[in-house]
């Protein structure tokens, strides 16, 4: 599965750093962070494409479905598909702001302790991707929380969570000027999208 990822700024590694030492008890520590704005299936891909190559055929035919394009060729028609969805969007703000947890998280095993990230221009973006490409159910769409993963799973001792949670820092502000694709696969930036 691709993603449309934010770029992170330096200070958001040095937090994780900082946390490190109080995230004892975790099954996880993420030692890459990611801001995932959308994230995209291989099958995601055609519905666009073939919409956009076979109009017509779509038309005479509506059952018809395109079978999914190679990996590499669904690459390329997503980076492609994503430019003119992007244009016209101008850099926006972002900021951490503290950190959060999700006890229960709709995948994958809990807890989750995260940087909760603010961005009203970043949830305007998704939900104009997901309304293009679908959602994944329970994660995006309605479900969409913005956030950076810091660590997941386990059983920290009594007390861990709350005071990651309680703790403070500066918000970290920075302007996003660019969207990553990231490919998972290969586990890194296939293209970069300017704003």
């Amino acid at each position: 599965m691709f993603s449309l990822n934010v770029p992170l700024p330096p200070a958001i590694d040095r937090i994780t750093t900082d946390l490190q030492s109080k995230l004892s008890g975790f099954d996880r520590v993420r030692e890459r962070h990611t801001l995932v704005c959308k994230r995209f299936g291989v099958d995601d891909v055609p519905d666009r494409v073939a919409n956009a190559d076979a109009s017509t055929a779509a038309s005479a035919d509506p059952t018809s479905r395109n079978p999914s394009p190679p990996r590499p060729d669904a690459l390329d028609a997503l980076r492609a598909d994503l430019a003119p969805l992007l244009a016209g969007t101008d850099p926006f703000p972002v900021a951490v702001t503290g950190i959060g947890v999700f006890d229960a998280p709709a995948s994958g095993s809990g807890p989750v302790i995260y940087l909760a990230v603010e961005s009203d221009a970043l949830v305007r973006i998704h939900r104009r991707l997901c309304a293009a490409y679908g959602a994944v159910e329970g994660i995006e769409g309605d479900d969409y929380e913005t956030h950076v993963t810091v660590a997941r799973g386990g059983n920290p001792q009594s007390g861990v969570v709350a005071d990651l949670v309680a703790a403070e820092f500066e918000p970290i502000r920075w302007r996003v000027h660019a969207l990553d694709l990231y490919d998972p696969e290969f586990r890194e930036v296939a293209a970069t999208i300017d704003l």
